[in-house]
């Protein structure tokens, strides 16, 4: 296999120098399905499992390879298989907070980052144009796909039941600014075409969205065959059964590589970074011109977010929702901050019983006091 078609270049070659020197080879992770991968490297398509030593190193989620990832592997040609001994540093990574196999966030305490898929060029998020709309959603999609690192393409699907799609691409331009935009249908093949233009040769791009919107269905249409399975929509909610239920790497024929991902009940935010000032950069826009530069938007005198809400030149929804989100992010990293004192205290427990031990072993021989 030539590794390039599968998005290996000289970032990731100069990742890979130490494994490299340790005598591993690349490869690429396809398909992940409880604690097994399939991995595509020089020697073919193989079975892999994580190291030993590798498991007991790792202590997050995020540690462990996921769709997408470049690994370093030991291979086994003849049996088909291959161990996983490390994880090359990644390009970039769709997160999310964790969540427990119910769909809630996790409740004990503990908070962990889920990869849903890694070193992504382009995240399509796709939205159905039936009863799936929402644009309360696409924004807290676009805000994780900013943070991502990949460029985010809004996909809205099922063209060919919407009575008004001129209506709705309005709605979203109102809140991507600068984000590329198609309305499409999987069944008719309509507006497919756009997609390609975000698809070159060498290049990842993943489909992410909540269940039933047609991301395996969009990526059959541009594979040109069934590689996915797709269940049908049910008419009265516009619900689709969970048919995806592991994340899978699709090669296209004509070069570039497609990430297919399940659908989410819920995506909780899990990256502080830039991408909730580009999504919402209209509203920090307007914060900008408060009389007081600390202004709380209540009912300070001066305050331009209040004058905007009153002249209806701001939605209040699309507020609400920059405010839902900023405290949904001030929260996790108050959680994040927490969770490595707490990390921090139990190794310095660890340590200090291990020097009691050591100290222990000493006396026991007659060395020590």
């Amino acid at each position: 296999m030539n590794l390039s078609e599968y998005g290996w270049n000289e970032f990731f070659e100069a990742q890979f120098a130490s494994y490299k020197e340790q005598g591993f080879t690349p490869a690429r992770v396809s398909l992940q399905h409880r604690n097994l991968y399939h991995v595509l490297s020089e020697d073919g398509e193989l079975i892999a499992e994580v190291s030993g030593k590798m498991m007991h190193r790792n202590v997050s989620r995020a540690d462990f390879p996921t769709v997408g990832d470049w690994v370093a592997i030991s291979a086994r040609p003849n049996e088909g298989a291959a161990t996983i001994h490390g994880l090359v540093t990644r390009k970039g990574a769709f997160s999310r907070r964790a969540v427990l196999s119910g769909g809630m966030p996790d409740t004990d305490g503990k908070i962990d980052e889920q990869v849903l898929a890694a070193n992504v060029d382009t995240v399509f998020l796709v939205s159905g144009l039936d009863k799936d709309f929402n644009l309360r959603r696409i924004e807290r999609f676009l805000s994780a796909a900013w943070d991502s690192g990949a460029t985010p393409v809004v996909v809205l699907n099922k063209a060919d039941v919407c009575d008004d799609v001129e209506g709705h691409i309005g709605d979203v331009e109102g809140v991507a600014f600068g984000v590329p935009i198609h309305a499409v249908s999987a069944v008719t093949g309509e507006g497919l075409d756009a997609l390609w233009r975000h698809i070159v040769p060498g290049s990842t791009a993943a489909f992410l969205g909540s269940s039933g919107v047609g991301k395996s269905t969009l990526i059959n249409s541009l594979a040109g065959e069934e590689r996915l399975d797709t269940g049908g929509i049910r008419l009265d909610d516009s619900k689709g059964r969970h048919t995806t239920t592991h994340r899978e790497m699709v090669m296209l024929p004509g070069g570039g590589i497609l990430i297919d991902t399940p659908g989410m009940r819920r995506l909780k935010m899990w990256d502080e970074g830039d991408g909730l000032s580009k999504t919402f950069e209209d509203v920090e826009e307007i914060m900008t011109q408060c009389r007081f530069t600390d202004c709380g938007h209540n009912s300070e005198p001066g305050c331009a977010i209040k004058a905007a809400l009153d002249e209806g030149t701001l939605d209040p929804k699309r507020w609400n929702n920059y405010l839902k989100l900023q405290k949904e992010l001030a929260h996790l990293e108050r959680r994040k901050d927490e969770g490595a004192r707490r990390q921090q205290e139990r190794e310095w427990q660890k340590y200090i019983s291990q020097v009691q031990k050591g100290r222990e072993e000493l006396r026991k021989k007659g060395l020590g006091k």
